[in-house]
């Protein structure tokens, strides 16, 4: 495949070239930032940018390696290019699916009694152990609480914390965790590059004022989060992680959000 002439190469040619340098320029690499990343000269890099020569396909995915292209819009740049889409994406419930599906199933386990969710890229919950169903009954009725909030029926846990009706009311810190929470949406709306993420982040930043998420806030490895419910106060701290060498879209997405006890009482509160 990629072996094109005439109109249909200089199609395909300027799509690529478009996407290289539009990726280029999101990352604020130059073209010798680029080379010297993916290991080939710079006027190889001029020479793809500019059409003047054609990407193999390996030569596609090095690029996008070292961009840090996520994996489903390297399916758009390889289409650009001529390629037939490399990465898949599964729903998590197909029978391909399983060894990821099992591997959550434990972490959700292993995690108790404390908290401990699976999101996809939207903060849609998709997993969640029973920890996390004591979490949200401490502070209402959970089908009222997303009603209130106006989800969609996707359970999204970053509207549900943003949202004035949701945690965001039990939050005594949240002045505190606020700016660090918005930038890390933002950053992943960003890097994303995928103008629904960033149509959903600009919904999701404008439930909070400006003044709460300075520019330039740092975004913190652990957000320290704390519940004050009018009795027991909760300090918890949030960590997420991923599958940092997934090959489906749908796991390389993946994040598991892991609440742990950041006090004594807060343990015993989860224990009991």
């Amino acid at each position: 495949m990629g072996n094109y002439n005439g109109a249909t190469m200089t199609i395909q040619t300027s799509k690529f070239t478009t996407s290289l340098r539009e990726w280029r320029k999101l990352r604020k690499m130059s073209q010798l930032d680029l080379a010297l990343a993916a290991d080939v000269s710079q006027r190889h890099v001029s020479w793809l940018e500019t059409g003047r020569s054609k990407p193999s396909r390996e030569m596609v995915v090095r690029l996008s390696d070292a961009m840090e292209v996520p994996l489903r819009e390297r399916n758009h740049i390889l289409s650009a290019a001529g390629f037939a889409k490399l990465y898949s994406e599964r729903n998590l419930d197909e029978p391909a699916m399983e060894p990821i599906k099992n591997v959550l199933v434990d972490m959700l386990a292993h995690h108790e009694p404390y908290p401990a969710f699976v999101l996809d890229r939207n903060w849609d919950i998709k997993m969640q152990n029973q920890a996390a169903n004591i979490m949200f009954s401490i502070v209402g009725d959970p089908d009222e609480t997303w009603e209130a909030i106006g989800d969609d029926g996707s359970h999204n846990m970053a509207l549900l914390t943003v949202h004035p009706k949701g945690l965001r009311q039990f939050i005594s810190n949240w002045n505190t965790i606020a700016g660090p929470f918005v930038q890390r949406l933002k950053k992943e709306a960003i890097d994303s590059a995928d103008p629904d993420v960033l149509k959903r982040y600009e919904y999701l930043a404008s439930f909070v004022e400006a003044r709460d998420h300075p520019i330039g806030e740092a975004i913190l490895p652990m957000l320290p989060i704390e519940i004050d419910l009018g009795g027991p106060k909760l300090n918890l701290c949030s960590v997420i992680s991923t599958f940092g060498t997934a090959q489906d879209i749908t796991a390389n997405e993946l994040r598991v959000e892991t609440f742990y006890p950041a006090d004594e009482q807060t343990a015993k509160f989860f224990n009991e």
